[in-house]
């Protein structure tokens, strides 16, 4: 059976297609990552895992352009924002063997009575990671490089249309010398991630996805008690307050909004301008949106190439036609041509109307106007979702107020696309639950033991 595809989503050229494994497959790849839990991957010092893991990051710069085509291939993601992908996952790997030391120290409790108290961080065992296809190396990274530093081994069922960087990021793991199991790609079904996850073996499970596969995957390590981590969708807030670069501004919020095509979770999805600015902000940012290079994900001056398939781009269309169907104003773009889809700015969305309330996963920015502070922020938490959330001021007051009253796992101030191997990254609400990256991504699938001494 084939469920693992390489389609081209620029011509819709089917490049490759890959056997689902069997269920005896699935049994060996859980069985030697239980092995190699047991006799290399707990018992392994610090070092040993460090030195491995820097050799994987070296792999990702050594195999950068090959690693890059394969996403181009597979999800459409421009050429330069591959690269850049396959540096950040680099960065993020080496930011982990970097740290392996200070994420495995334990830590010292100043006790009431005689003696010593210490948390020991230990591993867990086997983890099950479930991966999506915007970010093919990037969100592997995140999951893996911390969990392996810890001495976890990783099991990783990636997204259906990425079997190849799938591969790829396995033969990384073995060719830097990991044991056969440390790392084990798993072309699964949603059936049998289920059973790997009932599985007494496997001791943990992480997805990056849609709330639907957040909650099915969710209700399943509930039934077996296994710890899970979420990174779901998100409709981030962009809150414009004052400025003395409006320009400046408004290029940022095309940044925030046009990275990877508009189809990450933690893009800048809704603007929110303040009556002052918002006229000419509009005029701007729809111009800037709508000047957006469409083309040849392979082109240097590509901005937008295909988005993810021709599903995907249908799938945006609706909503938009929906939105100007029940009241708002289309005030550029919203035509695709095949996968591909312009930059589109939409006005006039009302709390009544759908969009008002659903994540828009493409190069979609809907821009609403507010009177004042209290409003700005009444509208950026009126949502179900609570990932990331920028904000854009002149006063460092107001900045401080406004970050601390977002419903947000994440506030950046007076910049956008600042996300960085040391900065922890998660949200609250239907966005999900833990962290991934910075040193507290590597405290989610640890056993936090104490150890307490008498005198």
């Amino acid at each position: 059976m084939t469920e693992y595809a390489v389609v081209n989503p620029a011509t819709g050229e089917t490049l490759a297609t890959y056997d689902t494994f069997t269920d005896a497959q699935i049994e060996a790849g859980v069985a030697a990552a239980a092995t190699a839990y047991r006799d290399w991957a707990r018992d392994a010092s610090v070092a040993e895992r460090a030195e491995r893991l820097n050799r994987v990051a070296d792999l990702h710069r050594e195999r950068r352009d090959e690693l890059a085509e394969i996403i181009v291939r597979e999800m459409g993601k421009p050429l330069a924002a591959a690269l850049g992908e396959v540096d950040f996952a680099a960065d993020i790997t080496q930011f982990y063997a970097d740290n392996a030391a200070k994420i495995t120290a334990d830590q010292p409790i100043d006790i009431l009575g005689e003696g010593t108290a210490v948390v020991r961080r230990s591993a867990l065992g086997p983890l099950l990671g479930i991966m999506p296809w915007n970010f093919p190396y990037y969100q592997v990274a995140r999951f893996a490089a911390p969990n392996v530093a810890i001495g976890n081994t990783i099991l990783l069922k990636h997204a259906p249309q990425c079997p190849e960087s799938a591969a790829a990021i396995e033969q990384m793991y073995l060719d830097a010398g990991f044991p056969e199991g440390v790392y084990v790609n798993l072309y699964a079904t949603n059936e049998q991630a289920a059973t790997i996850i009932a599985d007494p073996r496997v001791q943990g499970v992480s997805v990056t996805g849609s709330e639907r596969a957040g909650a099915a995957v969710a209700e399943a390590a509930g039934r077996s008690l296994k710890k899970v981590v979420l990174e779901l969708g998100g409709s981030d807030p962009f809150l414009l307050f004052s400025t003395d670069d409006l320009d400046g501004a408004v290029e940022a919020a095309v940044e925030a909004r046009l990275d990877n095509v508009g189809q990450s979770c933690n893009g800048a999805k809704r603007f929110v301008v303040v009556d002052g600015l918002y006229d000419a902000f509009v005029e701007k940012f729809a111009a800037a949106m709508s000047a957006a290079t469409v083309g040849d994900p392979m082109s240097e001056d590509t901005v937008l190439g295909p988005l993810s398939s021709l599903a995907a781009a249908e799938r945006l269309e609706q909503q938009v036609q929906r939105a100007v169907e029940q009241g708002a104003t289309l005030v550029t773009g919203g035509v695709r041509d095949g996968a591909f889809f312009p930059g589109t700015v939409l006005t006039d969305v009302t709390p009544e109307m759908d969009a008002y309330g659903e994540e828009f996963f493409g190069p979609v920015g809907v821009v609403y106007r507010v009177a004042d502070e209290a409003a700005a922020v009444a509208l950026a938490n009126d949502t179900g979702f609570g990932l990331g959330s920028y904000v854009f001021t002149t006063d460092e007051a107001q900045a401080e107020r406004v970050a601390d009253a977002i419903d947000a796992g994440m506030v950046y101030v007076n910049l956008v696309l600042a996300d960085s191997p040391e900065l922890p990254f998660g949200g609250v609400k239907r966005s999900g639950t833990g962290r991934e990256m910075g040193l507290l991504g590597a405290d989610e699938f640890v056993n936090k033991k104490l150890i307490r001494v008498g005198p």
